[in-house]
């Protein structure tokens, strides 16, 4: 029995991690296409800055960033500033750690 629980808690977590790295993996992406995205854009090379200012150049991080959100608000349930959840959750964790030492 104990050892059913152990696995169903390993199962658990490593689900857990699996969903935050596929969140951190979403981020980099984001963040380096719509960089690369709004320098593509911007004709940087002959016009510099002055390009920047146009609204239509920020309508794809805009609508994915909202799909970004709703992602990272599935995966942290709500709780992307540590909230109460967390600390509790890191308290066990460090007891637990303790016990094992």
């Amino acid at each position: 029995m104990e050892n059913y629980e152990s696995q169903k808690r390993y199962e658990r977590a490593k689900k857990r991690v699996d969903n935050e790295r596929g969140f951190y993996t979403h981020l980099t992406i984001y963040i380096v296409i719509n960089i690369t995205l709004l320098f593509i854009n911007t004709n940087f090379e002959s016009q510099g800055f002055r390009n920047w200012f146009q609204w239509h150049l920020y309508i794809t991080p805009i609508l994915w960033g909202i799909g970004l959100l709703f992602h990272g608000l599935r995966v942290f349930k709500g709780n992307i500033i540590y909230g109460k959840k967390w600390e509790e959750r890191k308290i066990k964790e460090l007891m637990e750690k303790d016990d094992l030492l």
